[in-house]
């Protein structure tokens, strides 16, 4: 009797790999148009992070950002300055907006003595160690009102001058060049209208308009790099410049010695 014949093998129908594929495809091609498309921001995204690691982690979590706000908000409030500061966190950052009355004489770029204490209790929290990578962006507004003179020929120089200013003083008191930036807007950027409908001044509003903000974003990947790099320089500098003055100190003090003892030894000779 003949042996069977070998059972027929069906081919797999594999098809189902190709609608596989193209949703694979098309879903990559979404995404990447999301990201293309989307705006990272970063206050947003640490307050998701916060939000994620305390469900996970029943932990309580606070983002840098909001610990830069809370104590920017206690400094404002230790120096009795809520009235003309205020601290805010947008989708642009944390944004510190001063009273440009409160803060310079009228019609100049200098700053009031009162103001200094303020700057300089917000400049210990921006000089925190956790909160180092953040850049602060100066920015200078005006009312409408136009100026003119040697030193501010336009509402230009008015509030440049005025973002300049508060940099300077920032530098004066330790904080690092690389971390700021100056911007002014002159009466480009209103937050209120400085006219009614008949054009007459709204004096009220145009106080409110003249203002300085400062922009507090976390730096790039790239920013901390360059910022760290150029830390660790000035890192090495002060130390070789300290190394020289104990040095220098050292010479000086055996120099002293040195003469000490020598004039002990001389005695006066009898001139002929």
């Amino acid at each position: 009797m003949p042996p069977p014949p070998p059972p027929i093998e069906e081919q797999e129908d594999e098809e189902w790999l190709l609608t596989y594929a193209d949703a694979i495809t098309l879903l990559m091609a979404f995404f990447v148009m999301l990201v293309s498309f989307s705006k990272i921001d970063l206050p947003t995204f640490e307050e998701v992070m916060a939000g994620i690691k305390d469900e996970i982690g029943k932990t309580e979590t606070v983002s840098t950002t909001t610990q830069m706000k809370e104590e920017l908000e206690a400094a404002v409030f230790e120096k009795q300055a809520e009235k003309v500061v205020s601290v805010q966190k947008t989708d642009r950052g944390i944004t510190i907006e001063m009273a440009a009355g409160a803060f310079f004489f009228p019609g100049t770029a200098t700053l009031r003595p009162e103001a200094l204490p303020i700057l300089e209790s917000m400049s210990v929290t921006f000089a925190r160690e956790k909160f180092k990578y953040f850049n602060i962006s100066i920015e200078g507004h005006t009312d409408d009102d136009p100026i003119n003179t040697p030193q501010f020929p336009s509402n230009w120089e008015l509030s440049a001058g005025r973002s300049a200013a508060v940099a300077r003083y920032f530098i004066e008191i330790g904080l690092h060049p690389y971390r700021q930036s100056v911007i002014g807007f002159a009466d480009t950027r209103p937050k209120f209208s400085n006219r009614d409908m008949t054009g007459k001044a709204i004096p009220e509003n145009q106080s409110r308009n003249r203002r300085v903000e400062l922009l507090l974003n976390a730096m790039s990947r790239k920013e901390k790099g360059e910022f760290s790099d150029l830390l660790l320089e000035r890192r090495i500098k002060d130390e070789e410049q300290k190394r020289k003055d104990e040095e220098e100190a050292k010479r000086q003090a055996i120099q002293d010695k040195i003469n000490e003892g020598s004039g002990g030894d001389e005695t006066p000779q009898n001139g002929q």
